[in-house]
C-alpha cells in the first residue's frame, strides 16, 4: 500500500518504478465538472507520458471520462484523450460504457438534450495486447444446456465456407461492454466518509474492472485516487496498490476507508 499527496505528473516519475504497474483504473477530473477543492487542471499529456513509462508492456489503463457542455457544444475531451493515448503508443483495446441508473442533470421537456447517464471507459493497453483479461461471465443464457441444431458455418478469409462443431450453450456468457450500476448515496458505497468527495466511483465498478484486467498480487495504480474507491477494491481483491491525489484531505479519506477494508477470500 502506497499513498502520495501531490500532482501525479510530479509524483509518478519520482515515486513509481518503471515497468512496475499492471493496471491503472482512474477517473480524472475532466472538464472541471466538479470542484475538487480548487485543484488546478491536471497535466494530461505529462501523465500519459509517465504512465507509458510506469505501466508494464501489455499492462492496461482504464480511463473513465466524459464530456461537459460548454458554449453550446460538448467538449470532446474524452475523444481527444483517447486519441492522444493512441498517438503515444497505446492500443485502444475496447471502448466501454459505464451507465448510471440516474442523471445528475435530467432532461427537461423544453430542453435540447436527453438526460446524460453514461461515461466512457477507454481500455488502453501499453504497446501490446493486454497481458491479462479475465472476462466476467454473468450474462445468463436462456437456452443453457441445449445444443443448437443445424450447421454452424462461417466464411473464411479465403472465401470458403467452413463448418464448426456446435457446442452446448453454457449457463452464463461474457457480459457486454456496457455496464450499468446504481449510483449515489447508499449505492456507490456504504462508506459515508467517501461522500465527502464530490464524485465517488461505484465500488462494484472498480471491483469488476480490477477483476477483469489483473490477477492477485498485481499492482493497481490510481493517479487521481480521490476517495480511494479503486484502492479499496484492489485491497479487497488481494492486489497491491498505489494511490496519488493532489488533495491531502482526500488522502485522509483513503486512509480511513482502507483501514476498515479486509481482503476477500
Amino acid at each position: 500500500m502506497r499513498l502520495y499527496a501531490g500532482d501525479a505528473s510530479f509524483v509518478l516519475p519520482l515515486r513509481v518504478d518503471d515497468d512496475s504497474v499492471d493496471l491503472v483504473v482512474t477517473s480524472p477530473p475532466y472538464d472541471n465538472l466538479r470542484s475538487y477543492k480548487d485543484s488546478p487542471d491536471f497535466r494530461f499529456e505529462e501523465v500519459v507520458h509517465w504512465l507509458g513509462e510506469k505501466v508494464k508492456k501489455g499492462g492496461v489503463v482504464v480511463w473513465v471520462v466524459g464530456d461537459a457542455v460548454a458554449n453550446g457544444s460538448e467538449t470532446g475531451s474524452s475523444f481527444y484523450q483517447a486519441l492522444y493515448f493512441i498517438k503515444s503508443g497505446w492500443l485502444l483495446h475496447d471502448t466501454m460504457i459505464y451507465e448510471k441508473n440516474s442523471s445528475s442533470f435530467p432532461a427537461r421537456r423544453d430542453g435540447s438534450r436527453y438526460s446524460q447517464v453514461f461515461e466512457y471507459m477507454f481500455v488502453l493497453s501499453n504497446k501490446a495486447k493486454p497481458k491479462c483479461v479475465n472476462l466476467i461471465c454473468d450474462k445468463p443464457n436462456r437456452w443453457a444446456g441445449w445444443v443448437p441444431w443445424g450447421k454452424n458455418r462461417y466464411r473464411h478469409r479465403s472465401g470458403k465456407m467452413v463448418e464448426r462443431r456446435q457446442k452446448e450453450v453454457p449457463a452464463f456468457s461474457p457480459r457486454t461492454n456496457i455496464w450499468k450500476y446504481n449510483t449515489g448515496a447508499g449505492f456507490s458505497t456504504r462508506d459515508k466518509i467517501a461522500y465527502k468527495h464530490p464524485a465517488t466511483m461505484p465500488e462494484k465498478l472498480a471491483v469488476d474492472l480490477i477483476r477483469s484486467f489483473s490477477n492477485k498480487g498485481d499492482v493497481v495504480l490510481d493517479p487521481f485516487c480521490g476517495a480511494g474507491t479503486t484502492l479499496k477494491a484492489a485491497k479487497m481483491l488481494g492486489r497491491d496498490f498505489i494511490g496519488i491525489d493532489i488533495n491531502e484531505d482526500y488522502i485522509d479519506i483513503c486512509v480511513e476507508r482502507l483501514r476498515n477494508t479486509e481482503v476477500q477470500e
